[in-house]
C-alpha cells in the first residue's frame, strides 16, 4: 500500500464537516477529503443543493447531530464566527474528534482553545496560496496545539497532495504571516496609490513598463481584483499588521534619505538589502528571471 493509499484509507471512514464548505477554502478541504472516499458534509450559510443551509454559531438540531457525529470538524469560517462557535462545538464534539481552523490569524484563536477540553484533538492550517491554485507546491502553515492521530492523518493528506507542510507555532505564523502577506499586500496598494498620486494611466505604462514594473502592476491587479474581505482581514486582524505598515513607511523614507546623501549611501542600502536575502540571494535572483521571460500579456 502506497503511503497515500495508506492515508487516504485512515481517512475514508471518517465522517467529516466542513463549516463553510461553499467557500473557497472549504472547497479546497472538501475536495481533499472528499477524494479519499470519507463521508463530507458542506455548511454555509448560503443555501445550496449540495449542504446544509446552517449558521453554526445559531446551529439547528440537525447541525448540532453533525457537529456531535463528526470525527473532523473543519472551520474554514472569519475569525468572529470561528470564535463565537468555539464553545458550543468543542461541548458537542465526540472524544477524540479533530477540530481544525483555517484562520489567517492564530493567536486569538490559540489563546481561545488553550483551556478547551483536552480529549480533542486541534488544529490550524493555513493554505498560504490562492485555493484556486491547489496545494501542488504550495506552502501550507500548520498549528498543532494537542495533536493526536487524526491530526497526523490530516497533515500527511495534505502533504500528499503536493503541499509544504510548514509547523509554527500560533504566535509565530502570525508574525510571518504578517511579513509575508500584509506587508506585500501593503506595499503593492502604496505602489497603486502612488501611482495614482503620480497621475499617469496603466494604458500608458503598458507601453513602456520594463519588467519589474509590470510585475508589480500584475500584483496590483491580483489584489485589485480580488476580495475585499480577504485583504482587510489581513490587515486588520493581524495584531502584527501594524508593525508591518510602519516598517513599509520607515523602509519608504530608508530610501529617500539614502538618495539624498548621495551614491555612497545607496550602495550601503543596497548591501542592506542583499543581507535580508542572504543565502536566498541566488535562489531568488534565478526565480526572478523566469518572471521575466514569460511571454508578455497580449492587449490593447
Amino acid at each position: 500500500m502506497t503511503p497515500l493509499n495508506g492515508l487516504a484509507a485512515a481517512v475514508a471512514d471518517w465522517r467529516c464537516l466542513v463549516v463553510g464548505g461553499a467557500g473557497a477554502v472549504g472547497g479546497l478541504f472538501v475536495d481533499l477529503l472528499a477524494g479519499t472516499g470519507a463521508r463530507v458534509v458542506r455548511v454555509d450559510t448560503a443555501p445550496g443543493p449540495d449542504r446544509i443551509t446552517g449558521d453554526i454559531t445559531a446551529p439547528d438540531d440537525a447541525l448540532a447531530a453533525e457537529v456531535a457525529a463528526a470525527d473532523a470538524v473543519l472551520l474554514a469560517v472569519p475569525e468572529p464566527v470561528a470564535l463565537a462557535a468555539l464553545e458550543w462545538v468543542a461541548a458537542a464534539l465526540s472524544p477524540g474528534a479533530l477540530l481544525v481552523d483555517t484562520l489567517s490569524v492564530k493567536s486569538g484563536y490559540a489563546a481561545a482553545t488553550a483551556d478547551l477540553r483536552s480529549d480533542v484533538e486541534l488544529l490550524g492550517l493555513n493554505p498560504m496560496f490562492a485555493p484556486a491554485l491547489g496545494f501542488a507546491g504550495r506552502p501550507v502553515a500548520a498549528v498543532a496545539p494537542r495533536g493526536g492521530p487524526r491530526g497526523a492523518a490530516l497533515l500527511g493528506l495534505v502533504e500528499a497532495a503536493g503541499a509544504r507542510v510548514v509547523p509554527v507555532t500560533a504566535e509565530r505564523h502570525d508574525r510571518l504571516a504578517a511579513a509575508s502577506q500584509a506587508l506585500t499586500h501593503a506595499a503593492v496598494l502604496s505602489f497603486g496609490a502612488a501611482l495614482a498620486e503620480l497621475g499617469v494611466t496603466a494604458d500608458e505604462l503598458a507601453t513602456i513598463a520594463p519588467p519589474p514594473h509590470a510585475t508589480l502592476l500584475a500584483l496590483l491587479a491580483r489584489i485589485a481584483g480580488g476580495t475585499p474581505e480577504v485583504y482587510w482581514d489581513v490587515q486588520a486582524a493581524n495584531p502584527h499588521a501594524a508593525a508591518a505598515r510602519t516598517a513599509l513607511a520607515a523602509g519608504a523614507r530608508a530610501v529617500d534619505t539614502a538618495v539624498a546623501k548621495g551614491e555612497d549611501a545607496f550602495t550601503d542600502l543596497l548591501a542592506d538589502a542583499r543581507a535580508v536575502l542572504g543565502s536566498r540571494l541566488p535562489e531568488y535572483g534565478a526565480h526572478c528571471a523566469r518572471l521575466f521571460d514569460l511571454p508578455r500579456p497580449s492587449g490593447p
